[in-house]
């Protein structure tokens, strides 16, 4: 961390505003030096993939009566592999802010100039939400965007208006910050890069493979979890695909979104409060 950051963070006289701490977590934020690097590679790694998908699906799609265009002309935009990639740069970049602070004993400093270790929390956790939120977007629209157009020559090129393309966009730029308040979590739960990082792959890359539709119990394991609800909400257009026989709706996967992203901040305000006097 810079000696800006820790500046912005101890020097305010009196009560720091929240506005204050949002600024303080800011600085620090892109203090990082790595930070711009794995935003800017992972995005070109989500778009070069969606460009590999698109070329694929344009040079074996076979249009006819039956064919399901619609979610093969989706998935070129945003498949499997960019979902993984977004899990990585998330998740990671969420525990790495943490952990650098408790790394470079920088927390000390913040949590001596902030009484309110919640508020720090929660600072940091909206600067990453917000910052993530804008980087998906900008990745899965872009992605989105560039695969179309690929597409398009085919005839099966979709706009944002179509009925369901909006719905795929925006949960793909929404679990960027999803995954990223999880990594934040398992960062302040575990204070050790290596360990907080793996910790963050294995909650959101492994652990949903452990579970499948075989039984209602394992499915409904299968749909609490982030991965799953993100391939949820992508699947548009089930024409032609397996039906789950314990399949999982839609609104259920926003709900998993939502329950993830505040468990994960409320587990960690609480953390933060407890452990560190």
């Amino acid at each position: 961390m810079s000696t800006l950051a820790m500046t912005a963070t101890t020097t305010a006289p009196g009560r720091a505003r929240f506005r204050d701490l949002l600024a303080a977590e800011w600085i620090k934020f892109w203090s990082l030096r790595s930070t711009p690097w794995v935003l800017l590679l992972g995005a070109a790694v989500v778009v070069l993939a969606a460009v590999k998908n698109a070329t694929y699906t344009y040079d074996h799609f076979e249009p006819g009566p039956t064919a399901s265009y619609h979610q093969a002309a989706l998935d070129s935009a945003f498949s499997a592999v960019g979902a993984d990639v977004v899990m990585l740069v998330g998740g990671g970049l969420g525990a790495f802010v943490v952990v650098c602070e408790y790394a470079s004993g920088l927390i000390r400093a913040s949590l001596a100039a902030v009484p309110d270790r919640r508020a720090l929390l929660l600072a940091k956790a909206a600067v990453l939400t917000g910052v993530m939120l804008g980087w998906g977007a900008a990745v899965s629209g872009t992605a989105f965007g560039v695969a179309q157009a690929i597409i398009g020559g085919r005839g099966i090129g979709l706009p944002i208006t179509d009925p369901g393309a909006f719905r795929f966009v925006a949960a793909a730029a929404l679990f960027a910050p999803v995954c990223a308040l999880v990594g934040l979590c398992l960062g302040v739960l575990i204070r050790h890069t290596a360990a907080s990082v793996v910790s963050t792959i294995l909650v959101l890359f492994f652990v949903p493979s452990f579970f499948t539709d075989t039984y209602h119990w394992s499915a409904d394991v299968a749909h609490a979890l982030p991965f799953t609800a993100w391939r949820r909400l992508a699947q548009v257009d089930l024409t032609n695909q397996r039906v789950s026989p314990y399949p999982a709706t839609v609104a259920s996967g926003w709900i998993t979104f939502a329950v993830w992203s505040v468990a994960a901040v409320a587990i960690a305000a609480l953390t933060i409060r407890r452990r560190d006097h």
